[in-house]
């Protein structure tokens, strides 16, 4: 089986601030801002921002060439990386489902306490093997 990873490369302008950096992201949502204390905390905040304005969506603004980017002379220009998957996985949204199973499961579960969301994730993790 083939593996598909929905990696995301978007260009970023890391602006130095008298402490760490405002980041611009200018393909994501017309231009979307974070920041960071550091260099290392402002990419992984720019990462963050791009999985949080794009986790809803199939279909992925096109990212700019990092050559056609254009910034003041002390800005960095870079780019980030962040997999779509991995980040849906690590940052889950709930969503309620009504389920039916036979009634002598869920007495006995409820005889041992069983959560039955969790019971249910987890049974539907192995099945789909993520």
């Amino acid at each position: 089986m083939e593996n598909k990873r929905n990696i995301l490369i978007y260009p970023v302008i890391l602006h130095p601030e008298d402490k760490g950096y405002t980041v611009e992201i200018p393909d994501v949502d017309g231009g979307t801002w974070t920041q960071g204390e550091d260099l290392r905390d402002a990419l992984l905040m720019a990462e963050d921002a791009v999985g949080i304005m794009l986790e809803d969506m199939t279909e992925y603004p096109k990212a700019t060439d990092l050559e056609n980017i254009n910034c003041s002379k002390n800005d960095i220009k870079t780019i980030i990386s962040i997999d779509m998957d991995e980040y849906r996985r690590n940052n889950p949204k709930t969503v309620r489902k009504n389920v039916t199973v036979p009634e002598y499961l869920v007495k006995l579960g409820k005889e041992q306490n069983i959560n039955f969301s969790a019971t249910l994730t987890e049974a539907l993790r192995t099945k789909l093997d993520v």
